[in-house]
């Protein structure tokens, strides 16, 4: 499994931060031709388990599936059930820049407890109840420990990125929960 350094730089939102670098193209290049193990024709594409592999979660375990495939469809504009080169740079970008500089990880533990998981999503902009970062906490956790691991992160936050702009594409007014209501509902 590949281990790459996150990047630096400012930013808001789960998403690629403004100004953010990212690592030299050929770096890239090489990361995606070291997973690309079928070169699947002219247009190369890298598979699921190709970019499980590409990606690394902080303690060392394959990145969740169920994530992958939930980055992937986040990417895939062509519906090729896998990323090109150019989508596996937006998936780094969105990866390193835009969600992972915003975890403290201190401690070095790879792992998201509820404080930093507060401090990201508040870093995003989310103002939620610590009710509902529990409730988080405990859908995301894998391995019972009131931690996550960073893909469960990401997969949180793609979750949450999608029911908010989905709430905010609705706005026709039939709608009577509160936010954290709908989410909650709904994870």
């Amino acid at each position: 499994m590949a281990a790459y350094s996150y990047c630096p730089g400012p930013g808001a939102g789960p998403g690629p931060a403004a100004g953010a670098q990212l690592p030299d193209q050929r770096f890239l290049w090489n990361v995606f031709q070291r997973v690309d193990k079928d070169r699947r024709g002219t247009r190369q594409v890298i598979s699921d388990n190709e970019l499980q592999q590409a990606l690394s979660n902080g303690t060392w375990t394959p990145f969740n599936p169920v994530t992958v495939r939930s980055i992937i469809s986040m990417f895939d504009r062509e519906n090729k059930a896998g990323v090109s080169f150019s989508e596996f740079t937006g998936v780094w970008k969105y990866i390193t820049c835009g969600l992972a500089e915003h975890v403290p990880n201190r401690d070095n533990s790879g792992m998201i407890d509820e404080n930093k998981l507060k401090q990201a999503l508040s870093g995003f902009g989310y103002r939620l109840s610590d009710q509902f970062h529990d409730i988080l906490i405990c859908k995301f956790d894998r391995q019972g420990r009131g931690q996550m691991a960073f893909d469960d992160f990401l997969q949180g936050c793609i979750i949450l990125q999608r029911l908010t702009d989905i709430l905010r594409q609705d706005q026709d007014g039939w709608i009577q929960v509160s936010y954290e209501q709908y989410l909650t509902v709904i994870l």
